[in-house]
C-alpha cells in the first residue's frame, strides 16, 4: 500500500505502519498481499564481490546485509512500532522486554554513572540495576515515583541517565514524566531519560512527546496480546537512535521472524484490545472498591490512586492490569482466594487475553519508599490482569474468591 501522507489518528496507524509495498510483493506486483510474510535467514546474498564490500558501509534497515540485521519481517514491525510513538526516529527489537531494557540503559550508561531509578520499577530493572550495572562501577539510586521535579534535587555531575515506570508495575503511582524532563534537562541536557512504557504503550501514552528520550516496551505484552511470544523494543529520537542501534548490534541482539511476524500480527489488533481490556478492568476495579474486604484499589484511572490528575493529563486510556490491598487478612487467606478463582490463571506476564491473579510484595522491591503505607499493617496485595473474558463472569469469579478469603480471614 502507498505511504500515507496525511496525518493518521493512532488507530490507523496501527493498521498502515510497517507495510511498505516492497516489503509486501514484488518489484513488478508492489504491494501484493495485507501483510509482510514472515523472512527467515541467517545468509544474505550479495550480486557480486563489488556489492558484498559495500555493504558493511551502510547501516540502516531497509538493506539486506546479514540475518543479525533483519529483513523486512523485522524492519515492518520496528517500523511500525515507531509510528506508534509520536516523535519516534527508529525502533530497536529485542528478545524480550528485559533484554530491551538492560539495551537501552548499556547504550547510555558507563563506569562511574550514576543512574536514577525510580523505586517503583519492574522488579527485573531493579536486580540488574543493583547486580550488573554495579559490577561494572555504575551507581544506582532510587527516588519516590511521586517526586516529579523534585527529582532536580537528586541529580549529580555523575548523573548520565533516569528510568521512569509509569505507573509502576506493582502499585501504579502515576509519574509526572514531563515535570521530572523538564527538571533533568535544566539540570543536565546530557542526561539520557528512559521509561517503560508497558503498561500504556504508545497508544495511551505518548512518552517520547512527554519529554522521554526512549519508550521502553515489553512487547510480549500487549503488543503481542496472546501469550506466546516473547519480545521487546525500545523506540527512541534521532539523538540517541545511533548508540540505541549500535549497542544493539555489537551484543548481537536480534529477534527471530517468526517472532516479528507474530508481533506485528498483535498489533494490528492492540487499539480494539486495549480499549476492551480497559473497558472490562474498570468495571471490576469499581466493584472490587465497594467490597468491604477491599482496602484499597491501585488503578490509575480511579481518584484514590497516586497520580490519578497526571493519569487524566498525560493519558489517553488505562489497560487491564492493577493491584488491590485487602481488608486485613494473612498470606493463608490471600492465597485461599487466589486459589479458588477459576477464571483467572495464576502467572507472571500479563497482556494476553486471558485474566491473571497473583500475589505481590511491594516492600522487598522498595529502598526510596515504604510499603506498606502508613496506617495499612498487613497490606497485602493480589495483582490482577483483566483479560478479554466478559467482566460480569470475572466478577463472580472474584466473589467466590473474596468469600474463600472472608472464611480462611
Amino acid at each position: 500500500m502507498p505511504k500515507p501522507t496525511d496525518p493518521q489518528s493512532p488507530a490507523t496507524r496501527l493498521v498502515t505502519g510497517g507495510r511498505r509495498a516492497e516489503w509486501t510483493g514484488t518489484a513488478d506486483q508492489p504491494g501484493a498481499v495485507v501483510s509482510p510474510p514472515v523472512w527467515r535467514a541467517s545468509t544474505h546474498l550479495y550480486p557480486d564481490t563489488a556489492a558484498l564490500k559495500s555493504g558493511p558501509k551502510t547501516n540502516e534497515d531497509g538493506r539486506f546485509f546479514y540475518g543479525r540485521r533483519g529483513s523486512p519481517t523485522q524492519w515492518a514491525l520496528a517500523e511500525a512500532l515507531t509510528a506508534l510513538e509520536p516523535g519516534g526516529h527508529g525502533t530497536m527489537l529485542y528478545p524480550s522486554g528485559v533484554a530491551a531494557i538492560t539495551g537501552a540503559l548499556l547504550s547510555v550508561l558507563s563506569p562511574g554513572d550514576v543512574l536514577l531509578m525510580t523505586d517503583s520499577a519492574y522488579d527485573p530493572s531493579r536486580n540488574f540495576a543493583d547486580g550488573f550495572l554495579r559490577r561494572f562501577g555504575i551507581e544506582t539510586r532510587y527516588y519516590d515515583p511521586t517526586i516529579g521535579a523534585g527529582v532536580s534535587a537528586l541529580i549529580c555531575e555523575r548523573t548520565r541517565a533516569i528510568l521512569m515506570e509509569s505507573p509502576g508495575s506493582l502499585t501504579f503511582e502515576v509519574q509526572d514524566v514531563p515535570a521530572i524532563c523538564q527538571a533533568a534537562r535544566a539540570a543536565n541536557p546530557d542526561i539520557a531519560l528512559l521509561i517503560d512504557n508497558t503498561w500504556a504503550t504508545g497508544h495511551f501514552m505518548p512518552a517520547l512527546a512527554l519529554g522521554a528520550d526512549m519508550s521502553i516496551v515489553a512487547c510480549t505484552k500487549y503488543i503481542v496480546g496472546h501469550s506466546d511470544v516473547m519480545l521487546g523494543s525500545v523506540t527512541t529520537t534521532e539523538r540517541f537512535y545511533p548508540r540505541l542501534r549500535q549497542t544493539a548490534q555489537a551484543l548481537g541482539t536480534v529477534v527471530s521472524p517468526d517472532d516479528a511476524w507474530l508481533a506485528l500480527r498483535g498489533l494490528r489488533t492492540l487499539d480494539v484490545r486495549l480499549r476492551q481490556h480497559q473497558a472490562s478492568a474498570l468495571k471490576i476495579a469499581r466493584w472490587l472498591y465497594a467490597q468491604p474486604q477491599i482496602a484499597r484499589v491501585l488503578h490509575p484511572a480511579l481518584p484514590s490512586c497516586p497520580g490519578h490528575e497526571v493519569w487524566q493529563r498525560d493519558f489517553t486510556g488505562s489497560s487491564g492490569l492493577f493491584s488491590f490491598v485487602l481488608n486485613g487478612g494473612s498470606d493463608a487467606a490471600r492465597a485461599a482466594l487466589i486459589d479458588t478463582l477459576t477464571l483467572f490463571g495464576i502467572g507472571y506476564s500479563w497482556g494476553g487475553f486471558e485474566s491473571l491473579a497473583i500475589p505481590v510484595d511491594p516492600a522487598r522491591c522498595r529502598s526510596a519508599t515504604s510499603w506498606p503505607p502508613a496506617g495499612e499493617p498487613n497490606a497485602l496485595v493480589v495483582r490482577l490482569h483483566i483479560g478479554l473474558e466478559d467482566p460480569d463472569d470475572l466478577i463472580a469469579d472474584l466473589a467466590k474468591g473474596l468469600a474463600a478469603f472472608t472464611m480462611t480471614a
